[in-house]
């Protein structure tokens, strides 16, 4: 048994979750790079990218991101390229946030009143320009606190990832468990430290609402 003092378990906690928000940074802005392609061709009425998109957004909303990670990790050797764990849960979670900021997305511009497209058209403008000068700057303003809310759950979410050998806080808590065999400290400080991580983003979001409820009165 190796002797961890509750600074070492600390230490070595702090250092795996670094990848934990190295990780939720590129799936939240993958996923909302991702996310915000398929919110134009879902509004673009192309005949059939609607249903395409809704059928994408529907597969991963409708199955475990567990799976998708296994799916992921297991799924691209099937075409003989190597994969890493840390590829693997990247593009997992990356798709994942994608699917659900679309649905977000979609439904805030859904709250624009149909008189702003209506108005948009009366002045000849464009499809892509009805969306960049008139719909997307409103929709943005309804967006901000449930996307940074979300931003919450692609942290936790990120703690699944253990399960193909990426060693972020989780998978970091698991191996110092089993080498110290103080459980009970150990995850309780990596209790605590994604606590220190969501606790901040679920008061901005907050934060960010109150503004905009404010802003509309």
């Amino acid at each position: 048994m190796v002797d961890f003092s509750l600074w070492d378990i600390l230490r070595n906690l702090l250092m795996a979750a670094r990848w934990t928000v190295s990780l939720s940074l590129i799936a939240f802005v993958g996923g909302g790079l991702v996310g915000l392609l398929l919110l134009v061709l879902r509004l673009s009425r192309l005949r059939g990218v609607d249903r395409a998109v809704g059928a994408y957004v529907q597969v991963f909303q409708g199955t475990p991101l567990l799976m998708q990670l296994f799916l992921a990790y297991f799924g691209i050797a099937l075409f003989g390229i190597k994969t890493s764990a840390w590829t693997a849960a990247a593009l997992a979670l990356t798709l994942y946030t994608s699917a659900y900021l679309t649905e977000i997305w979609r439904g805030c511009v859904a709250a624009i009143p149909r008189g702003q497209w209506e108005a948009a058209q009366s002045l000849a403008l464009s499809f892509g320009e009805q969306l960049r000068h008139v719909v997307l700057p409103q929709a943005l303003h309804i967006a901000v606190p449930p996307t940074v809310g979300f931003l919450v759950q692609v942290i936790k979410g990120t703690a699944l990832a253990s399960v193909i050998g990426f060693v972020e806080l989780t998978k970091a808590g698991s191996m110092i468990s089993n080498a110290s065999y103080q459980p009970f400290i150990v995850y309780a400080c990596v209790a605590l430290l994604y606590f220190a991580l969501c606790f901040p983003v679920s008061l901005m979001a907050q934060s960010l609402e109150r503004k905009l409820h404010g802003h509309r009165r």
